[in-house]
């Protein structure tokens, strides 16, 4: 789990990238980062980078009780 609640929004690209790339580098194939709920400028932002990254074989909103859509799921390859 990464919670983002203390990241200001202009870091939030550098430290989502940097995570994924430790956690890839330590082995783990499954993550939850959670963003908020707000209005959506992390969401969107950590979604975009998701998006992009070419390890990443999947990512959707965590369960209610995991969440909601104040969390994103992701799936590493």
């Amino acid at each position: 789990m990464f919670d983002l609640h203390s990241v200001p929004p202009r870091d939030v690209k550098a430290v989502v990238e940097e995570y994924l790339i430790e956690a890839r580098r330590h082995g783990f194939k499954a993550l939850r980062i959670i963003h908020g709920r707000g209005i959506g400028v992390q969401r969107e932002i950590v979604r975009a980078v998701l998006a992009r990254t070419e390890f990443v074989a999947d990512f959707r909103d965590a369960p209610a009780e995991a969440g909601g859509w104040g969390a994103t799921i992701v799936t590493l390859r």
